[in-house]
């Protein structure tokens, strides 16, 4: 067993209330059964524990440079860690038998994954970055280009980078600046510059295969003009192609794991007589922002499950800490000559440590729901296929930024459990808050999801995608009804709910869009918590009459929620119906 990840929540997830086992009975899963489901997971946690987690600290304390020759050193440990987890073939888990992979469920390669972002989320995100990278290229690649590039990655031979950042155009893709000409051989030279790369440049792998937006002359202007483009590290025949590393930055946490400024096409490593790197079109000319967004989606949910896995470490390591600190008396018991007692018996610790486990434990929820959504895309057809699709649309922003804002303070929370002990470097909670900090900038802030969850996702398709989450929380609603023991939290989360569709159309009625989404950040935030109180009440339903220690946990954990957490909704509410325009009317010269 794993001391950071709960294998005995991912059962209760897995197979108590999501039921995965009954996938198998699709024709795509048909091959796997629960024995197959928990031998992956068994594994999963073994490396983990084994490889991934013992470096931790290590890779923390030692960062990537740059040597004399030009090229990046990392300790050995992170390669040794990867290499276990390719021979396992745990990079292909979740693709299809027919481009060599396991055709495991998404849901199970996610759980899978849990271990080693938890155990060490730096050296995990070059994998995850590659099975994205990877799923990208199978879905609009073409079969050359998945034969030449995607089976390599999946064989653990090449790892996978993503490419949109630039120095003055971060999340504001309409503003690259990199170039893509077509040369006469029909592949394209690439100019330009990325940021923010991560995994840019290492050694761990004999090629990197970056995918690259760039704008192809006559495109038009914005992102209709962007392209998307295979531009490898090293070309089929071995020769560099011409990306140059023009060094590295320095995070305050990931520290195992490469973050570049590259350069493509500056000359340091031409290819060819034509300056530029080589680039191979993804698909059509000028639709690489749409093919980029299936990545980036992924990356998205991705990135709040780096954040779940991250706080639940933390959660764990604080839990196991409470446990055995002794300090202070219980209240009451003057008697100095007692023996002071562990600090866990002390109401604020308990208050902490449930909102801790509140937090991880719904968001672990969160993500897999979202898992499983993507394996009934696989599964479905028709109308239930295109449910699943826009419920996935709809819940993508939250599953990304409710994570990695509320598992990020249950890292907060971990070093105050610490006391002065929390914030030095030699106990483990201080670089866990470090590196989950992070999550709240990967794949877009707080205010981008919160414009893209009001601003799209619930007014798509004249408001489909709010009414079916509606929908969804009412048939979870009318089930909680049936116990005394959760009818009280179903008639509040329908409460908020029924207020939450009300605020968005006094929202959009308002005439006025700066207003409307001056506070979109307040609107994901309330949205937010409406969800993560839903998947509460789905995992109570869930738990059922059952008893014991894992079960009244969990009814623990979700009681703390209803009554600390949900009540917030209301205010954030009261300040979405009044159109307040506070931060739109401050002026510039008033800061």
């Amino acid at each position: 067993m794993s001391d950071f990840m709960s294998r005995r929540d991912l059962d209760f997830l897995l197979y108590e209330w999501l039921d995965v086992v009954e996938l198998t009975k699709h024709e795509h899963f048909a091959e796997h059964s629960r024995d197959t489901f928990d031998a992956v997971l068994d594994l999963s946690a073994d490396i983990a524990t084994k490889r991934f987690a013992p470096h931790n600290k290590k890779a923390d304390h030692n960062p990537p440079f740059v040597d004399e020759t030009g090229k990046v050193v990392l300790i050995d440990e992170i390669k040794q860690a990867l290499d276990d987890f390719n021979a396992a073939g745990l990079m292909a888990s979740s693709f299809d038998e027919r481009v060599g992979g396991m055709q495991l469920p998404n849901v199970v390669a996610q759980s899978s994954a849990a271990f080693f972002r938890a155990a060490n989320p730096a050296t995990f995100s070059y994998a995850f970055l590659t099975v994205g990278n990877a799923n990208l290229l199978t879905e609009y690649g073409t079969d050359e280009q998945i034969d030449t590039w995607v089976r390599p990655m999946l064989e653990g031979r090449y790892f996978g980078t993503m490419c949109l950042s630039e120095p003055d155009a971060g999340s504001s893709l309409a503003d690259i600046s990199t170039k893509a000409t077509k040369a006469a051989d029909g592949t394209y030279r690439v100019t330009g510059t990325k940021m923010w790369i991560t995994g840019g440049d290492h050694e761990l792998t004999e090629n990197i295969v970056h995918l690259v937006l760039a704008k192809v002359p006559g495109g038009g202007p914005g992102v209709k003009g962007i392209s998307l483009f295979i531009v490898p590290k090293f070309l089929t025949d071995g020769t560099r192609n011409d990306v140059a590393l023009v060094s590295l930055n320095h995070k305050m946490g990931n520290h195992g794991t490469t973050n570049a400024l590259l350069n493509f096409g500056d000359g340091s490593h031409r290819p060819t007589d034509e300056p530029g790197a080589v680039g191979y079109l993804v698909g059509e000319e000028h639709r690489g922002l749409a093919y980029m967004f299936h990545m980036m989606n992924e990356a998205r949910v991705a990135v709040g499950s780096m954040a779940t896995a991250i706080g639940y470490a933390g959660y764990l390591t604080s839990l196991e800490y409470a446990k055995v600190r002794t300090q202070g008396r219980p209240v009451g018991d003057k008697d100095p000559t007692r023996s002071q007692v562990p600090i866990i018996e002390h109401a604020d610790v308990k208050r902490m440590l449930l909102a801790q486990k509140s937090y991880v434990e719904g968001a672990l929820a969160l993500g897999l729901y979202c898992a499983r959504l993507v394996d009934e895309m696989r599964i479905f057809t028709g109308a239930e296929l295109d449910e699943a699709n826009l419920m996935l649309e709809v819940l993508t922003p939250i599953a990304k930024s409710w994570p990695s804002q509320w598992c990020l303070e249950a890292n907060n929370l971990g070093i105050q459990i610490h006391g002065g002990y929390g914030y030095t470097t030699e106990y483990d909670v201080e670089q866990q808050y470090r590196d989950n900090r992070l999550n709240a900038i990967h794949e877009g802030t707080h205010g981008i999801h919160g414009i893209d969850l009001l601003g799209r996702k619930v007014v798509m398709q004249d408001g489909a995608g709010l009414k079916l989450l509606q929908g969804r929380i009412n048939e979870t609603v009318q089930a909680a009804l049936q116990s005394e023991a959760t009818a009280d939290y179903a008639r509040e989360l329908q409460a908020q709910t029924e207020r939450l569709v009300e605020v968005t159309a006094t929202l959009w009625a308002a005439g006025d869009p700066e207003t409307t989404l001056a506070n979109s950040t307040a609107y994901l935030e309330a949205a937010g918590h409406i969800v993560m109180a839903w998947i509460w009440l789905e995992q109570l339903n869930a738990v059922g009459g059952n008893t014991g220690n894992f079960y009244d946990g969990k009814r623990a954990a979700a009681q703390y929620f209803f009554r600390y957490e949900l009540p917030k909704v209301t205010t954030q509410l009261d300040l979405l119906a009044s159109l307040d325009r506070t931060t739109v009317e401050a002026q510039v010269d008033w800061f």
